[in-house]
């Protein structure tokens, strides 16, 4: 069983200092939300231009069901390192953002985990297979955000993960001794709403105790 220590990623970040302050921790990822219904909608808080001087290589830019165009506008802009797709997009979709983008930036494709069945959780991941340079597994929402709820991980465990894969969804302090049960551990932990204070602001103490922990 592959025992490497999970990466990790924070998103929904919105403040400055407290990005330094994670960049000073050696986070590996940080998430910036480009959906304006998100309560962390970054651009009500930072500009372009604040998030492009940002020195990191590992910026992550979320987005669901946004245009080809404006998605590549925002990368260029910010200077990101990664596309997280949280929508609804289809393999054709990504094909395309692809030949667009610029080869250097990674695309991660959502996958959300509900109450569907193992096959068609599978058969999701095959189709999406040629398109994305990562998965991440999340807990399935109306709202295409952060639930803070955990879904069932023993999901993982009874398909194929033919890609690296970021896990979230209500991931703490008190559910990463079950990241033991998984047969194939995750590349990096992405944790959001159960590390803040409120929507966007993070409780960086809790957050340097759980990377300290992992």
């Amino acid at each position: 069983m592959n025992t490497i220590q999970p990466k990790l990623k924070v998103c929904g970040l919105t403040q400055l200092h407290q990005i330094q302050e994670l960049i000073s921790m050696n986070v590996d990822f940080l998430g910036f939300i480009f959906y304006e219904k998100s309560p962390r909608y970054v651009l009500n808080h930072l500009s372009s231009d604040e998030i492009s001087t940002i020195s990191h290589q590992g910026k992550f830019g979320v987005f669901v069901n946004e245009s080809v165009e404006k998605i590549i506008e925002i990368a260029e802009k910010t200077s990101l390192n990664f596309i997280q797709l949280h929508g609804d997009e289809s393999e054709n979709f990504i094909v395309k953002l692809r030949i667009k983008l610029n080869p250097k930036i990674g695309i991660i494709k959502v996958l959300r985990i509900g109450k569907q069945s193992y096959n068609e959780l599978q058969k999701t991941i095959n189709q999406q297979l040629k398109t994305s340079n990562y998965f991440l597994f999340d807990t399935d929402s109306k709202a295409f955000g952060g639930t803070g709820k955990q879904f069932d991980w023993h999901m993982l465990n009874e398909i194929e993960i033919p890609l690296p894969y970021f896990l979230s969804g209500g991931i703490s302090e008190e559910n990463i001794k079950d990241l033991a049960l998984l047969n194939q551990q995750p590349f990096a932990l992405d944790i959001n709403s159960k590390f803040e204070s409120q929507a966007g602001i993070k409780d960086i103490h809790k957050i340097k105790k759980f990377h300290e922990k992992l």
